[in-house]
């Protein structure tokens, strides 16, 4: 292809894409053009490899969008980022360390040294684990790791069973394709790598195998092989032939048994194979079955099985023998309990502990197994977070979670199950200082269009005022189940301190009134999370909180597309936008079945190559298609050259389409980063600088970007 007319160099003026009117794209007998179709890359494989790649015109068009940005809002506001950055950063820890979790000999734990963008994973021996004493031993340094690198990120890190290897996985280009490698703890000498992986592996007992997931060609994960450690060759354990499904690998916290899981979203099928044999044979535990979601942990000789089975929405738990798992075999443990969401199972030798919610708040239950008596634990405060964790013990009664609110910084608790006796193990330091009364939380249900009342939880400063003047930043997400936790963020107090309601809606597409909140989120419901989301925002004006045209509505990946409609559905309800990896294209992204994430997306979103209905319910809403002549208000979109997830594509084609579109509206600022993915930036700090442009646009929408603000 020819390159295109030369882009504006003048970068006080918004680069002009060109315009493809033949780009005529014919489907299920539909015709639809895509003007700026030019600017997917045929070479995208290789751009995620290797971002040198990427064509010279469309290369030219990004760093012009990039140019104007930086001149019209990054260079403005650079004290403001300026300041921003040091109130973050101030509240961070720089030396931090998490709690340590103790496996056999050893305590684990992952620390930072003062200025380090990455962390230090290390160990000391296990009686030493929580008074700092006894020598430690480095197993990997992030930042001595990531020396030369643009982008760094480790997804896991694991030592071995007999604690004398460590292995983990390291991505340099943000594009998810990881590297596995194989390290001697005492010398630090690399004794394997992989290349490529997905980044998921666990390790078999003999402390010389490894099990990890690979990727095809698509960048999908197919597969899970063994490698055994010194002969370089792997062994298929299991390869998934459905392009819609994912495939997994976990160990048994028994250790006894190694999972792999298979999955699409909404179904899931488990195999397992035993750790004390040599033939790794699979076994099935039960089918897939659309729509069915199960998961499996082992306790009390049985397997355990969170289950949505049998209409079974908020799901049950039901247990069977290891060698008759299938599901006619299966004996319910806890019936199924409409309103009351079984999240997750954690199983010990002597108790088997579950996370649940109801009402929009989690709480964790103890069960003892010799006498099945449960008690719950329970938090007061109105809306909070609640992660729970077993580390490495099996064969004890303490349990881990950590605990926080929008309010409160985060505290690590190790909790007795037999005599009820929580030790603190860690609170979140926030050195600058911070005090939790000195913020109001609240949780208030906002009406939808259809009667639904959608959770909405707001954090403010106890000084500023509820009389409609306060901006309100706007959070949501709501596609896959997933909740967005009320949990401590430091960085919000930035934007709370100068003024801010700090708000989340929890709209349909999310779990938090569980998982038929969830599926009335998504396929022909879809359009629930886009209304309820406007409602929200409606509501908090109505009540008096803000007013329209105060409110900054943020989301990022598929909360990005959740942007991309609202505010075409209500674009005067918004002072600004703020749409991180926009998932925006998305009948396009859709149709093209070679792309990483479309086949296990067709369950959440409809798959428009086969589907009449899918493709014209997606059409109506897609922001890339829909996007008219309205007044939208600023925006800032962001994406990542290497991003697997959204590709960079989709936010620069829906920024071309609104300038040709509504050229008066805006501005649009377009910031894609060429070095990085769908998580952005590596590194704790320089997240911190994206967040604060994120910020600064969001007070200069607010009209609080000045000294005094």
């Amino acid at each position: 292809m020819p390159d295109p007319p030369p882009h504006a160099t003048d970068p006080s003026a918004p680069p002009r894409a060109r315009r493809d009117e033949q780009a005529t794209i014919e489907q299920l007998g539909r015709a639809r053009i895509d003007p700026y179709a030019w600017l997917k890359d045929d070479n995208w494989r290789e751009v995620m490899r290797d971002p040198k790649q990427l064509r010279r015109d469309i290369r030219a068009y990004l760093e012009a969008e990039n140019a104007y940005t930086q001149a019209q809002l990054e260079a403005p506001t650079t004290a403001l980022q300026d300041a921003l950055f040091e109130e973050m950063k101030g509240r961070v820890k720089e030396d931090d360390s998490s709690a340590p979790a103790i496996d056999g000999k050893w305590a684990y734990y992952r620390r930072y040294r003062e200025g380090g963008e990455y962390p230090i994973f290390a160990r000391r021996p296990a009686e030493h684990a929580f008074d700092g004493q006894g020598e430690e031993q480095v197993l990997l340094d992030g930042s001595e790791q990531a020396k030369g690198c643009d982008y760094w990120d480790v997804r896991k890190v694991l030592h071995s069973p007999d604690h004398r290897l460590v292995a983990f996985t390291v991505d340099d280009k943000g594009s998810e394709f990881y590297t596995l490698s194989v390290r001697e703890v005492e010398t630090g000498k690399e004794i394997e790598a992989i290349e490529h992986t997905y980044g998921e592996f666990v390790w078999g007992e003999d402390s010389a195998s490894v099990y990890w997931v690979a990727r095809d060609e698509n960048a999908r994960p197919v597969a899970v092989f063994c490698r055994t450690l010194g002969l370089g060759t792997d062994a298929l354990v299991y390869r998934e032939n459905d392009p819609g499904f994912f495939i997994g690998v976990q160990k048994s916290q028994s250790r006894q048994f190694i999972f792999i899981t298979a999955n699409d979203h909404t179904t899931t099928e488990w195999r397992y194979l035993s750790t004390d044999r040599k033939d790794r044979a699979l076994t099935l535990i039960a089918a897939r079955e659309r729509g069915v979601d199960y998961s499996v942990v082992d306790f009390d000789g049985r397997f355990w099985i969170r289950s949505n089975r049998n209409g079974a929405v908020d799901f049950a738990l039901a247990s069977a023998t290891h060698d008759a798992s299938a599901e006619e075999n299966w004996r319910v443990e806890i019936a199924h309990r409409p309103g009351v969401l079984l999240l997750d199972v954690e199983p010990f030798v002597d108790f088997i502990v579950r996370m649940e919610r109801e009402n929009g708040l989690p709480r964790i239950v103890v069960r003892e197994r010799g006498t099945g008596a449960e008690h719950a634990i329970e938090f007061g405060e109105q809306a909070y977070a609640l992660q729970m964790s077993n580390g490495y013990l099996w064969d004890s009664p303490w349990l881990r979670f950590e605990y926080s609110s929008p309010s409160t910084p985060a505290q690590v608790f190790d909790y007795n199950m037999r005599t009820r006796e929580r030790v603190l193990r860690k609170t979140q330091i926030v050195p600058s200082g911070h005090s939790a009364s000195d913020y109001i939380v609240e949780r208030i249900d906002a009406p939808a269009s259809d009667g639904a009342l959608v959770p909405v939880t707001m954090v403010r400063h106890r000084t500023t005022p509820i009389d409609g003047t306060a901006p309100v930043l706007l959070y949501g997400y709501g596609a896959y189940g997933i909740t967005i936790e009320a949990e401590f963020r430091t960085g919000r107090l930035s934007l709370v301190d100068r003024g801010f309601i700090y708000a989340i809606a929890d709209v349909r597409g999310s779990m938090a009134k569980g998982y038929q909140w969830y599926l009335d989120g998504k396929l022909e419901k879809k359009t629930n999370t886009f209304t309820d989301f406007v409602a929200a925002g409606q509501h908090l004006a109505n009540i008096g909180y803000t007013q329209r045209g105060r409110i900054i509505a943020m989301g990022g990946s598929a909360g990005g597309m959740l942007m991309g409609v609202a505010v075409n559905l209500d674009p005067s309800l918004f002072g600004g936008v703020i749409a991180a990896v926009p998932f925006v294209d998305v009948l396009n992204t859709m149709s093209d079945e070679t792309l990483p994430l479309t086949p296990p997306e067709w369950p959440e979103w409809g798959n428009p190559l086969n589907d009449v209905l899918a493709y014209d319910r997606i059409l109506a809403y897609s922001p890339y298609d829909q996007v008219g002549a309205k007044a939208y208000p600023p925006m800032l979109i962001t994406g990542g050259l290497t991003d697997p997830r959204v590709t960079y594509w989709e936010p620069a084609k829906w920024v071309a389409r609104l300038r040709h579109e509504a050229p008066e509206s805006g501005p649009y600022y377009l910031k894609i980063n060429m070095d990085a993915g769908h998580g952005g930036v590596s590194g704790r700090f320089a997240s911190m600088r994206e967040t604060a442009l994120e910020y600064a646009f969001a007070l200069k929408c607010a009209g609080k970007a000045g000294p005094a603000d």
